[in-house]
């Protein structure tokens, strides 16, 4: 009996088992639950932390060379309409689920069938992982006036495990990171982008440049769509924080089409002023060194603490683990060799031609969610270990995308999108598809869809 409560003690073996606390708070295997999402505005910080990339300029200075001023505009505006449609989709639906890309593709192609979404979401971000660790290391010694490969070596190692810090930490400290970085990435863009205005003469010097290259309306919407159309398809693993759906696609417009076309356009503008689209050289052009190498640390960290979480969240489905942290760590270790290794020299043609591979994948995902999750996702008792038939969808949208990169002919991202779109939907109704259906209306749900949560 207890001295304290004159009560026989219980036996231990009646008592409720204790709740366990998550590995990850998180949640890469899990929908997230009510005490864990987030507002608008912390969404927004995140998400337009990850869009804001010095590569964007790039882009933006290469299509900006092929175009007259206000039509280069239009190109600008239309390509990000377009990639901000797709990516505004898919993170509506991330928030509607609260679930990953690579969870969602668990219901779009099986269990096991979505191992193939991982992987490729997974190995795409480590290889932009190197990319952009590389990229820091080689600009950083070019402004120092760094020679020694040793030293751009360590540069590498040193930037890499910097930027796996708040990655591993998961939101939060991508969100802390973002709330400081963000706010300086914008004035800086702005104000470069007024100097820029200046000394190439206002409005009418930009008037009257003459563009020195030649490019399709087609390639310029390519260029603008496939700079971020893997990490767009991989917006649900933030937008599923949301507090409601119209949250998670009004801070995927704020990021994909407002933040990307703020890169795209000031790395035109600083190509027509001073020759030079990228921005922290335009920086070194103007003598802000100092601010050039802030500017660059910022803004790559932003995005490469994004790109490692996502390597991780796809890690944790991949080996349905209930932390992604190990995951983040194991990719940074291989991102970093790629950098070290100089084997990222002969990446970047393969992670172009992620940009026909991943983008059938969210089209999938939003063809099936139209047809079979609009009132609920089902229990996981009710899911299949191969969906053969959208495994079907993807691939030959896959294949339609690569005709449409090699014969020129219209946007490949978006040809399979909408190919994988129109392909899920068809499957999903046709007689079987039904049936698969009236089974999904009845499934136990995996979590609430209550949008005022």
């Amino acid at each position: 009996m207890s001295a304290a409560t004159g009560r026989p003690p219980e036996d231990p073996a009646s008592l409720p088992a204790p709740t366990p606390a998550p590995t990850d708070v998180d949640y890469p295997v899990q929908p997230v639950p009510p005490s864990a999402r987030r507002s608008l505005l912390s969404l927004t910080i995140v998400l337009v932390g990850f869009t804001l990339f010095t590569p964007t300029m790039l882009a933006g200075a290469q299509i900006g060379a092929a175009f007259a001023f206000w039509p280069l505009v239009g190109v600008l505006l239309l390509g990000t309409a377009v990639l901000g449609v797709y990516v505004c989709v898919i993170g509506w639906i991330g928030a509607h689920t609260k679930l990953t890309t690579v969870m969602m593709a668990r219901y779009a192609f099986g269990t096991r069938g979505a191992k193939l979404a991982s992987v490729l979401l997974g190995g795409s971000q480590i290889g932009w992982y190197g990319v952009t660790v590389a990229t820091l290391a080689l600009v950083t010694a070019q402004a120092l006036g760094i020679e020694s490969d040793t030293v751009i070596r360590v540069l590498m190692v040193l930037g890499a495990a910097l930027m796996a810090i708040t990655a591993y930490i998961g939101y939060r400290g991508m969100y802390w990171l973002s709330v400081v970085s963000v706010p300086l990435l914008v004035i800086l863009s702005v104000w470069v982008a007024i100097r820029s205005f200046a000394e190439v003469g206002g409005s009418a010097g930009l008037d009257s440049v003459v563009p020195q290259e030649t490019m399709s309306l087609t390639v310029a919407i390519t260029v603008i769509v496939g700079t971020f159309a893997s990490g767009g398809t991989q917006a649900p693993n933030w937008t599923r924080f949301a507090r409601r759906p119209s949250a998670g696609l009004w801070s995927c417009f704020a990021a994909f089409v407002i933040g990307q076309l703020l890169m795209l356009f000031c790395g035109a503008v600083g190509a027509f002023a001073f020759g030079e689209g990228d921005f922290v050289l335009v920086l070194f052009q103007m003598g802000l060194v100092g601010w050039g190498l802030v500017f660059l640390v910022a803004n790559l960290w932003t995005t490469n603490d994004s790109t490692a979480y996502n390597f991780g969240v796809a890690g944790a489905e991949l080996f349905n683990s209930p932390s992604r942290k190990p995951w983040v760590i194991g990719g940074v270790v291989l991102g970093t060799a790629l950098a070290v290794t100089g084997i990222y020299d002969n990446l970047l043609g393969f992670l172009e031609w992620l940009g026909v591979l991943i983008p059938p994948l969210g089209g999938v995902i939003i063809g099936v969610f139209i047809a079979e999750w609009r009132r609920g996702m089902p229990g996981p008792e009710s899911l299949r270990a191969v969906r053969w038939s959208t495994i079907a969808v993807y691939v030959a949208a896959c294949g339609l995308a690569a005709w449409s990169s090699i014969a020129g002919w219209f946007v490949p991202p978006i040809v399979g999108v909408l190919a994988a779109v129109v392909g899920a939907l068809a499957v999903c109704y046709l007689p079987s598809g039904a049936n698969n259906r009236a089974d999904l209306a009845v499934a136990p749900r995996t979590h609430d869809t209550d949008t005022g949560s």
